[in-house]
């Protein structure tokens, strides 16, 4: 069975392989694995975005992301919905953005929200929303767990990555590296702190979005600590990032926020490169300590977990990789998903009801019509 999906991205963030957020790679391996597997894919996202299937772009706001622009991002994403709805046959509409109620569609075909993010951090109203056929899931068991019980809240999907590409050898150089969103909750000042205190090199990669607190946290708290040994390098595309996780001593991942996955964790451990962290939500589920890497509380206890790296054994992060991160193993489940719910949708038309399988208390209830 073939089906069309439009996955809707969130608005002031392009998608593509070299994407900085994890939402929005995680759209992106969606969107090659449906063309892949013959399928139809739609995509909702901002200018700059690269996909395999069809590409419905909306404008990509050039100055700084306030208020207005945000409210003019959400009417962008609401007229590109309407216009998929109304000229394909979406059966199945897959919302990535944290402000998705504000383009929620009306009912139709079955929608499905993932929440990329942590669950305090969306409005409660989620959890019981009115719309027929709407389902929400997590991407990790940590998430899940901070998630209140829900009809509407299926069984966890965790996050996948692709593992053939890390599988390159490449020397281990001295630097420890970081990526990611330059943001107060990433904590990459801390960072920085714990490579210096370790006399270790770092670079640290990403993007300083155009919001005022993020630039404010660069200016303030990472330009300050850089110097010769400590430097900040920008964004990086997929294959550059792939060979500096590779050649890294390891990876540091300071972040103070409850993380639920961590992409660039996953692919650290796939190129053979042991991970450094704090042990914030899902990090702790993926960095297994003393095996794959460290879990720390303190920047003083990540420096001396930086010196302590080389006990970790490369061909044991490969593995542990290959057995929990498969990005194929992803691709499956929520192709399987998507059947489930266009089956789903044609039987609540017919009259029959779907029954589906809540991951709360893993009861069976009739969440279709909840």
């Amino acid at each position: 069975m073939s089906f069309t999906v439009l996955n809707v991205a969130y608005p002031l963030a392009p998608v593509g392989p070299d994407a900085v957020g994890g939402a929005e790679q995680i759209l992106s391996h969606l969107d090659q694995g449906l063309v892949r597997a013959g399928h139809r894919s739609l995509v909702v996202a901002c200018a700059g975005s690269k996909t395999s299937g069809l590409l419905l772009e909306t404008p990509r706001p050039p100055g700084a992301l306030d208020d207005e622009t945000r409210r003019q991002a959400w009417q962008n994403h609401r007229n590109r919905i309407r216009q998929a709805l109304r000229d394909w046959p979406v059966q199945v509409v897959h919302l990535h953005g944290i402000d998705f109620l504000e383009y929620l569609p009306p009912p139709g075909p079955a929608t499905l929200v993932t929440l990329h993010l942590p669950p305090a951090w969306y409005p409660k109203a989620i959890f019981s929303l009115p719309r027929p056929g709407t389902f929400l899931h997590c991407v990790s068991r940590s998430q899940q767990s901070q998630c209140p019980p829900s009809a509407r809240l299926l069984p966890t999907i965790e996050n996948g990555v692709p593992l053939n590409q890390g599988s390159a050898r490449h020397a281990k150089r001295r630097f420890v590296f970081s990526l990611g969103r330059i943001c107060p909750e990433k904590g990459f000042h801390l960072g920085l702190e714990a490579a210096r205190r370790a006399r270790a090199p770092l670079l640290l990669a990403g993007e300083v979005f155009r919001y005022e607190a993020h630039e404010a946290y660069f200016r303030r708290e990472i330009l300050p600590r850089l110097d010769k040994e400590r430097r900040f390098i920008g964004p990086v595309g997929y294959k550059r990032k792939r060979r500096l996780l590779a050649a890294a001593r390891c990876l540091l991942a300071p972040s103070l926020a409850p993380e639920t996955s961590s992409l660039v964790a996953m692919e650290a451990l796939a190129c053979g490169t042991p991970v450094v962290a704090f042990p914030s939500g899902a990090l702790a589920e993926i960095v297994e300590h003393g095996k794959t890497g460290f879990l720390v509380e303190t920047e003083p206890e990540m420096a001396v977990a930086i010196g302590r790296v080389g006990a970790i054994s490369r061909e044991t992060c490969r593995a542990e990789a290959q057995r929990r991160f498969g990005l194929e193993q992803m691709l499956e489940k929520y192709l399987e998903l998507y059947a489930q719910l266009v089956e789903g949708n044609a039987e609540q038309r017919r009259g029959n009801g779907a029954i589906w399988r809540t991951a709360s208390k893993g009861n069976v209830s009739t969440a279709w019509s909840a």
